[in-house]
């Protein structure tokens, strides 16, 4: 249990994320409430829930995990297991434990701060960047971990984009839009998003494009960014912009759940 949760600190520090599968409840089935098993990217594990056949079935259910960023519970069937409630089942509670995600906003208008308010207020390590001293600044942007002021190319060439990274693109301007974005181009980010409408964003891709860029790096990017929910205010905005980052986070659909 100590290696495990030596492992678990590791994750969460901004080492290799792992999966980790808990017993939330035994069930019919004689297994320890709180047994855990840890399992990596390679297929390794570490612990056991106290069932080699829920130990396999849970190490072949973990490289979905992994792009989705999971936490859920997970029950035990006849068939395998099941991400629907099955009731007196045994249920099993499984997350994909990494750093918090970093969600970078480039441009600190007023649709920048609607997003660096909600992207804290969703848990994400907030970047906040512009070339403006009057809009770059703690007092501007209480909620963002980082507010840096720098020129849009010099301050994305040093900062780490990967694959827990979310990127906007809301400056002031299509060249300064085109400029951020060239910047994040193949660098593996989970999201990169670029504001405008389909004639204004079309022509920064188009401009890439003719610039050599990869087609299939620039298919994506979401422009315009967002889901459409028929979102005006900066507020609104940012929540078709979150809600879209979420939904590509977890593998969602982005339709509504509403049914009869």
């Amino acid at each position: 249990m100590i290696e495990i949760t030596k492992r678990l600190l590791q994750a969460a520090e901004g080492g290799e994320p792992v999966f980790l599968a808990s017993v939330l409840e035994p069930g019919p089935r004689p297994l320890e409430q709180g047994a855990r098993m840890v399992v990596e990217r390679s297929g390794s594990r570490l612990g056991s829930v106290g069932d080699d056949v829920i130990d396999d079935a849970l190490a072949a259910y973990a490289p979905e995990a992994f792009p989705r960023h999971l936490a859920l519970t997970l029950y035990v069937t006849p068939d395998g297991l099941s991400e629907r409630t099955v009731k007196d089942a045994t249920a099993i509670y499984v997350e994909v434990i990494e750093a918090k995600p970093v969600f970078l906003v480039v441009g600190a208008g007023h649709v920048g701060r609607a997003i660096a308010k909600l992207a804290d207020f969703l848990d994400f390590h907030v970047a906040v960047l512009d070339d403006r001293e009057d809009f770059a600044n703690e007092e501007m942007l209480p909620e963002a971990d980082e507010v840096i002021c720098d020129d849009f190319e010099a301050a994305l060439e040093r900062f780490p984009i990967g694959p827990n990274t979310a990127v906007t693109m809301v400056t002031r301007g299509h060249k300064q839009d085109e400029t951020s974005l060239r910047k994040c181009l193949g660098r593996n980010a989970g999201y990169i998003g670029l504001i405008g409408s389909r004639r204004r964003s079309g022509a920064v891709i188009q401009h890439l494009k003719d610039e050599g860029f990869d087609p299939e790096e620039l298919d994506r990017v979401r422009t315009p960014i967002g889901l459409d929910i028929g979102a005006e205010t900066p507020e609104e905005i940012a929540v078709s912009i979150l809600a879209e980052v979420i939904m590509l986070r977890r593998g969602g659909k982005g339709g509504p759940m509403y049914h009869r």
